[in-house]
């Protein structure tokens, strides 16, 4: 075991508690020995009892080390019949577990024994020991540190002797003192010390496993006194005590009684109740005079003040620091500039009213806090009563009008300030120019300007709520330094939906420049209401609206335009925007008899407001204008028919149209026409290529078809023409030049009209003749029931079967002549007619 004022190394034990035991007492735990070391192994057994009838004879023994069952077990039986089982547990790793040993009963295992084991280190050597003498308990307190855990119960017992010397000798043996559980500190009664003698102490630690001790301690217990703190409070102001310079403090202190006879010095230490502040120490203070005077600190500054003492020149300890006092220190005069405006009105030739307006600008942040202010004339003696003497930033007072001064002061208990010259300067300087005004939020003004020239040395911004409001009530001010700048932003006092007039003065070296007004607002409204709609005059398909504008309201926008919205009974809408200056309308389109429901919209920048409902109904309709638009509407469905139908008649794709379109040949130009070709000549076909002669488009070769007539036919040939015996038709129509893709049929359609008719035989020797009607209708000998595709022409044949010219009546418009009167058919020769045959 290690002796006192050395260390041992830490050594693992395991104890082994007994359990009661079970099984009327059939099995017991034993262990060879009370320790082991943390982590070492240890061997446990366990023994039944031959007494146990119940039990089998051969019955095996298990063990648990907790909630596992331990392999490595032995069993055997003794001499005396008893059986044991051994087992050795390789590593005690866990500062306490459950050893049990048991038997299989049935099908479950039940206990014979339990023991607990424990495991930890040996007691550290318990360090910092340290000891005070307590005058107030008249005793000495020794506190140490007990090192690390060693997971065992740890008995710690104060030990001391008393000594001449340096503690090498022990002379008389001091009771021990023993702390109660989990403490750190014993103290020694005064009854078992000398005061002024030498005592060595130490403290010793003894658990299962071993003893340490701390290192010895040498001391004399008045060497380690430690008093009370002081009480620290401040120095009152007296006759006798003069009061404390500016960032000064006056303090006064009291020792602890029972100290008082004792000779100590103290420290103190102060701390400004500012942000991130630390404590700042002043010392040693003798306590000979028991007041200081602590000087070095901020103005008008609260400071928190703390002080403690200890025996001196002797050995001692210092006590703890005094609770805080907090005192604040004395203010300065005050240390600013004062920014100044005026309003000034002339009350008679003589006197004027002034009102006086200033803002303080602190030019240092430890300055005095400002009391008051005075304002006095230049001239003035400090025993006459000054023009003003308030706490506020304003003063109205009485000047005559030859003094153009005044001077202003911020005073405090302290002192004054440096006085601030007013000078009353007379507007003969250039004014700004573009006054405006941008609002960047509902509590605050963007006022903007042009500098003039020259540039000013500042400006003063004047802003109040506008009219209606009385004039220069509650209005706010700011100057501005700097004479360059084209705008300042206004914060203080904007409110929206209220209309303010702001002022801008420019200030020069010894005058002034006139004052520029402007009206703004920060927030605008929109119109609470819109002016109600008026019917004045209506009508079966119009109606005319009007409303009376409003007048302006403060706070709100001013409007934009109008907005005039209609719905009919079919729940159809219309509307229709109108400028601001607008105050009626008329609406056109409507229906008559009809029910219509209007309202007004006026809207601003800042929204819109709706007009109540006007619901109105047109005119109907007189009897009369009912009958005349009856009359033109069937007039209008009577010419539609008919224009449908004569274009569905006359439309050229049908087959077969009710009347041919026929030309006139009579107004046509080809009677002045002559061929150089006489008729003798032979008429070449190629010929019809010449772009000098108008061309023949189509000839068609008719055969004469014999038929009998019919019972509707007559052979009176009155209103008719003489034919021969065969017919040759001529057809003018289109371009003969044009190139053809597709070959015509032999037959005339619908679209060939008759207006001339060559007569003759072609293999006849007689002459040929031609017959022209002026008539615009086809040439037809008379009406055909249902003439074929190709008979455009009636024939009349004899009783004999041979056809028979007819003669053609005066009383027709038809012309019978030769074939020279008509110029176009001189050149006519027929080919092809060989396969005519008999024709």
């Amino acid at each position: 075991m290690a002796g006192p004022g050395t260390w041992s190394l830490p050594v693992a034990t395991v104890i082994i508690l007994l359990l009661p035991r079970s099984l009327e007492e059939c099995g017991r735990i034993s262990l060879p020995t009370p320790t082991v070391h943390l982590g070492d192994p240890i061997t446990a057994s366990c023994i039944i009892s031959p007494n146990c009838s119940h039990l089998d004879p051969e019955s095996q023994i298990l063990w648990k080390l907790g909630t596992e069952l331990q392999p490595g077990k032995r069993q055997r039986r003794l001499a005396d019949g008893r059986q044991e089982s051994t087992i050795t547990l390789p590593h005690l790793d866990s500062p306490w577990v459950l050893l049990s040993c048991c038997l299989r009963w049935g099908n479950s295992l039940q206990i014979l024994d339990q023991a607990e084991l424990q495991a930890g280190y040996p007691p550290a050597a318990p360090h910092n020991l340290s000891c005070l003498m307590n005058l107030t308990t008249n005793s000495l307190i020794c506190q140490w540190e007990p090192g690390p855990n060693n997971h065992l119960p740890t008995n710690f017992t104060l030990k001391s002797f008393k000594s001449r010397g340096y503690c090498q000798t022990q002379e008389d043996t001091v009771p021990d003192c023993v702390p109660n559980d989990g403490q750190n500190h014993c103290s020694i009664p005064r009854r078992h010390l000398q005061l002024y003698q030498n005592m060595g102490i130490w403290v010793q630690a003894e658990n299962a496993l071993g003893t340490s001790k701390s290192p010895q301690l040498c001391l004399v217990p008045m060497d380690v006194v430690k008093l009370e703190p002081p009480t620290l409070w401040a120095l009152a102001p007296s006759p006798e005590v003069a009061a404390p310079q500016p960032g000064c403090l006056l303090l006064h202190w009291e020792p602890w009684k029972p100290s008082l006879y004792i000779e100590q010095k103290c420290e103190l230490r102060h701390q400004p109740q500012l942000a991130e502040a630390s404590w700042a120490l002043v010392g040693p203070l003798l306590s000979q005079t028991l007041r200081y005077e602590l000087c070095g600190l901020l103005p008008s500054t609260a400071y928190a003040l703390q002080m403690r003492c200890t025996r001196w020149p002797l050995p001692g300890q210092w006590s703890d620091w005094s609770p805080s006092l907090t005192l604040t220190t004395t203010q300065q005069a005050p240390i600013v500039t004062l920014d100044t405006w005026w309003r000034q009105r002339q009350l008679d030739p003589r006197m004027a009213d002034v009102q006086l307006f200033w803002k303080p600008m602190p030019l240092d942040k430890y300055s005095g806090q400002i009391q008051g202010y005075l304002v006095r004339a230049p001239d003035q003696a400090e025993a006459d009563p000054p023009l003003c003497n308030t706490t506020e930033l304003s003063c109205t007072f009485h000047l005559p009008s030859e003094t153009q001064e005044v001077v202003l002061m911020a005073y405090n208990t302290a002192g004054t300030s440096h006085p601030t010259p007013v000078v009353f300067l007379e507007s003969r300087g250039p004014p700004l120019a573009r006054l405006h005004t941008v609002a960047r939020d509902p509590h605050s003004l963007w006022v903007g300007w042009e500098p003039p020239s020259p540039r000013p040395r500042g400006y003063v911004i004047e802003w109040g709520l506008g009219p209606p409001s009385p004039s220069g009530s509650n209005k706010s001010w700011k100057m501005e330094h700097n004479g360059s700048i084209s705008g300042t932003l206004l914060q203080e006092n904007i409110r929206p939906f209220q209309l303010y007039e702001i002022t801008v003065t420019p200030l020069y070296q010894d005058t002034m420049g006139p004052s520029q007004h402007i009206y703004a607002y920060s927030q605008e409204m929109a119109p609470s209401h819109a002016p109600e709609l008026h019917l004045k005059h209506i009508g079966k398909t119009w109606a005319q609206l009007e409303w009376v504008p409003q007048a302006p309201e403060p706070g709100k926008s001013p409007l934009s335009h109008y907005t005039v919205f209609w719905t009919n009974a079919q729940d159809r809408s219309f509307s229709t925007v109108l400028n601001a200056s607008s105050h009626g309308l008329v609406l056109h389109g409507l229906e008559p008899a009809s029910l219509y429901h209007v309202h007004l919209m006026a809207s601003s920048k800042a929204g819109a407001a709706n007009s109540t409902s006007l619901t109105l109904m047109t005119l109907a309709l007189e009897e009369s204008e009912l009958h005349v638009l009856l009359g033109l509407f069937g007039f209008l469905l009577l010419f539609t028919c008919l224009c449908g139908a004569a274009r569905f008649c006359c439309r050229p794709s049908r087959k077969n149209p009710l009347w041919p379109s026929v030309p006139d040949p009579a107004h046509s130009s080809l009677g002045s026409w002559v061929p150089t070709i006489m008729v003798e000549e032979t008429f070449q076909l190629p010929s019809l290529r010449d772009s000098s002669m108008p061309p023949i488009t189509k000839i068609t070769v008719l055969e004469e078809e014999e038929k009998k007539p019919g019972p509707w036919e007559s052979n009176d040939s009155s209103g008719t023409c003489g034919l021969p015996t065969l017919v040759q038709a001529y057809v003018l129509q289109g371009d003969p030049r044009a190139p053809s893709t597709q070959p015509q049929a032999p037959s005339i359609t619908s679209d060939q009209v008759l207006y001339g008719k060559v007569l003759g035989s072609p293999t006849g020797p007689g002459p040929r003749h031609y017959l022209r009607c002026d008539s615009a209708q086809p040439l037809l000998g008379g009406l055909t029931p249902s003439p074929q595709f190709y008979e455009n022409l009636w024939f009349q044949t004899s009783p004999l079967g041979t056809p028979e010219p007819l003669i053609p009546n005066q009383e027709d418009d038809c012309v019978f002549g030769p074939l020279l009167d008509f110029p176009l058919l001189q050149g006519l020769q027929v080919h092809g007619v060989e396969g005519l045959g008999g024709v």
